[in-house]
């Protein structure tokens, strides 16, 4: 073969000289005939290389370098291999293609673009970011497998995540099949920070001013943690504890009498906690008549009495109560609207389907929630949501037993700032959030409730939540002990693609999972309405004249 009949052989410019498991390398001898006129060649570029069987792998360049020997200057590029085209269609991992391969080619737009696009079936794509190496090449998902299996979206500060996340949330509901007003979207989003309200200014928003939530529908385990001093192990205020609920809830059933016998600590039923308070005060001062008379001395005559045996032992924990019961704080908790309001209405109020205020989106702003009860705020919203469809799915089945779909209007729980809520630490506090959170984890799918855990910090998240979710967003992570944290999540065979995930730009992020079609190194689209989690210009700021403060009013606000 002559030099213009080899100069007419597609790919003859470049070749294959060495294949592993998980990297190709490729030596080019013209880097400039090599790449497409139209494409511009990079790290982060994608390749087509063929074989004699008619595959082509599709390999991501991972990196190039220049040879010089012999007078001549060669170029090798190592590239990962995402998956193979066959037939038209892609399959992941490069292990199938046959040696030697035979030629290599830039891939072209049209090939990228149709690897992607023919991953999803029109009515299941969801778009929300596009190729990071290249713009116009918008990155479907399948919406189904993105929504009902957990996503997890992790990210140091400042790379995009509140952006992210509002992107998500905002093209989630807007997506429909008919001209109505909601779609049948149900989107809970904890807001720690209060960013979103600006980012979702038509959702149902609640935060201290207007939450409200019953201390009555605690599970046992919340009651306790909340009331009690669980450290403490008392086994004697966590009876009369328990004794004064049933008794004061007894005492309000009006049910049947033989129900009635039913009542325990974990029956969603209203009781007043100052009663509690009064039973164990009338605990602690107990005295018991002898029955027996003094004979003589300053008590003569009078009739002789024991001390209980509680006597003056329930004193911490009566203290402990009278602080709750007083602590303005916690008004939304234990003040007289938790008692006046209903089960329904407090469902109602969290799943956006208060009457007149429907709304896909809630938002629970939970920056003005004190610290030391998050936990059990979160813990007990968390629980409601996922029984919530485990009974909506049984009233289903029950009425139709051959019921495929177990929830009509499932619901994705969104929780920002996630290692707050379900830290790696076994400290009581965080016991009820984790035990509520790690349940939806393991069983929440199956009754329509899946979760979104955002977090600058995934090392800090309990290893049994992060571990069951099956989309990953991994963003900027610059802390060494994170960035290993999420490497040890993610599979194996993404190679090197991990490791760029120290240099990403603000929005960039590494999406893999099941519901796309191969790993991506994507660019998040920008939000219609941004969350207000925007860095402060201290510089621009600092150059303004002098601003006034005033005090009191921060003073008024403090002590609210």
């Amino acid at each position: 073969m002559n030099q213009d009949e080899q100069a007419q052989v597609p790919g003859l410019n470049a070749q294959v000289v060495a294949v592993f498991p998980d990297k190709v390398r490729i030596e080019v001898e013209d880097l400039e005939n090599f790449k497409l006129a139209e494409e511009s060649l990079r790290v982060g570029s994608y390749l087509r290389i063929a074989d004699n069987e008619n595959a082509i792998l599709i390999a991501i360049i991972e990196n190039f370098q220049i040879v010089v020997g012999n007078g001549r200057r060669s170029y090798v590029i190592e590239a990962f291999p995402l998956g193979v085209l066959r037939d038209g269609e892609f399959e992941r991992g490069g292990d199938s293609l046959a040696i030697p391969p035979k030629a290599v080619h830039p891939a072209s737009f049209e090939d990228i673009q149709k690897i992607y696009e023919d991953s999803v079936k029109p009515d299941e794509r969801f778009y929300f970011s596009t190729l990071s190496s290249n713009g116009k090449i918008k990155i479907p998902v399948n919406g189904n497998k993105f929504f009902n299996k957990h996503v997890a979206v992790v990210g140091s500060t400042g790379s995009g995540k509140s952006h992210t996340l509002a992107t998500i949330i905002q093209n989630a509901v807007s997506g429909k099949r008919g001209n109505f007003a909601l779609n049948n979207s149900h989107i809970i989003i904890f807001d720690i920070h209060s960013e979103y309200k600006s980012a979702f200014p038509d959702a149902n928003y609640i935060d201290i001013s207007n939450l409200t939530l019953p201390y009555w529908l605690l599970s046992s385990d919340e009651l306790e943690e909340f009331f009690l001093d669980t450290d403490g192990n008392d086994h004697n205020q966590r009876n009369i504890f328990k004794e004064g609920v049933i008794l004061d809830r007894r005492a309000k059933f009006e049910g049947p009498p033989a129900e009635r016998e039913l009542i325990h600590l974990d029956s969603p039923l209203v009781f007043d906690i100052k009663f509690v308070l009064e039973h164990a005060t009338e605990k602690n001062n107990e005295l018991i008549d002898t029955g027996e008379i003094y004979a003589s001395g300053d008590k003569k005559g009078q009739p002789k009495v024991n001390q209980g045996p509680l006597f003056g032992r329930l004193t911490n924990f009566i203290n402990r109560l009278e602080n709750k019961i007083n602590d303005v704080r916690l008004d939304f908790f234990l003040g007289e609207k938790s008692k006046a309001i209903t089960f329904e209405q407090t469902l109602e109020s969290l799943l956006g389907y208060s009457a007149g205020k429907e709304s896909n989106v809630t938002v629970i702003d939970l920056s003005g929630v004190p610290f030391e009860v998050l936990s059990i705020t979160v813990s007990l919203i968390s629980r409601l949501i996922f029984e919530h469809g485990y009974f909506y799915k049984r009233l289903r089945c029950a009425a139709n037993p051959a019921e495929m779909i177990n929830n009509d209007a499932p619901i994705l729980l969104v929780y920002e700032e996630a290692h707050k809520y379900v830290p790696n630490s076994e400290l009581a506090k965080y016991r009820a959030s984790k035990l509520s959170i790690e349940r939806i984890a393991k069983e929440g799918r199956k009754y329509g409730v899946t979760l979104l855990l955002a977090s600058q910090r995934p090392s800090e998240i309990s290893e049994t939540i992060f571990s069951q979710c099956n989309n990953f967003i991994a963003m900027r992570l610059t802390n060494p002990v994170d960035q290993g944290y999420v490497k040890k999540l993610l599979p194996d065979s993404l190679g090197a693609l991990i490791d760029k995930m120290t240099s990403f730009r603000q929005g960039e992020a590494l999406l893999v999972g099941e519901s796309i079609v191969l790993p991506s190194i994507v660019q998040i689209d920008r939000c219609t309405q941004a969350p207000s989690s925007n860095d402060i210009p201290y510089w621009e700021l600092w150059k303004d004249e002098w601003k006034k403060i005033n005090i009191d009013a921060i003073k008024a606000e403090w002590k609210k």
